[in-house]
């Protein structure tokens, strides 16, 4: 997997840091407009360059806008395509090293198996995305950087030392005939008898539910 730079540092909800040099950059080209000689033929070459910072500049707008405002994307519903999945992770690795391994709670209860487990990948991607909306976010505010610490933070390392707290990359081996721990999700109990609980409330709520079927019983619904 690629490697890419941390999250832009605190503050830089302008563009991730950007902003300036792309600033620098369209004042230098206005510059040369002006001093060239209209002869020369290097207008063209200069507007065509003025093109490219325009690009430029709405290219790391709309980064900025995607990284610090909107909803925080998700592993559990990612699209199936290995470029999304990869940069997603590439994110989020990049901040676990620059950010949250830096907590020493944090980085105990991080199982080394901890990218076989979609929910602990889901976890962290969102509290990804809380760091950055109370960082970098245009609505960052030192209230927000405090409910990270106090309440967000604390809370995915809780939920990670209880579910996955002694997970290693050894469990989810073949060893000795015992087959592999699986990512599979649970089955939704229940989905056969639906259509009658959709009628009921439809139709009938204030009277009785249908009865639940037996789950020992052939046949019985799940």
């Amino acid at each position: 997997m690629s490697s890419i730079n941390p999250p832009a540092s605190p503050g830089a909800g302008d563009g991730g840091g950007w902003s300036g040099p792309v600033a620098g950059l369209a004042r230098l080209v206005d510059g040369v407009r002006r001093d060239v000689d209209p002869l020369t033929g290097l207008p063209g070459r200069v507007d065509e360059l003025a093109e490219v910072l325009a690009r430029l500049s709405e290219t790391v707008a709309s980064f900025a806008s995607r990284r610090n405002a909107g909803p925080a994307p998700t592993w559990l519903l990612a699209p199936a395509n290995p470029d999304d999945t990869t940069a997603l992770l590439d994110d989020l690795t990049a901040w676990l090293a620059a950010i949250y391994l830096r907590y020493p709670d944090g980085a105990a209860v991080l199982p080394d198996c901890w990218a076989w487990h979609p929910d602990v990948v889901e976890e962290l991607v969102w509290l990804m995305h809380a760091w950055s909306a109370a960082y970098q976010g245009p609505a960052a505010s030192v209230a927000l950087a405090g409910d990270w610490h106090d309440r967000q933070r604390p809370g995915v390392v809780r939920r990670l030392r209880q579910n996955v707290g002694s997970c290693s990359v050894e469990r989810h081996q073949t060893r000795g005939g015992r087959p592999p721990i699986t990512a599979t999700a649970a089955a939704v109990p229940a989905l056969g008898q639906l259509a009658e609980i959709v009628d009921w409330w439809a139709t009938a709520r204030d009277s009785a539910p249908p009865e639940p079927a037996d789950p020992s019983a052939n046949g019985a619904h799940r």
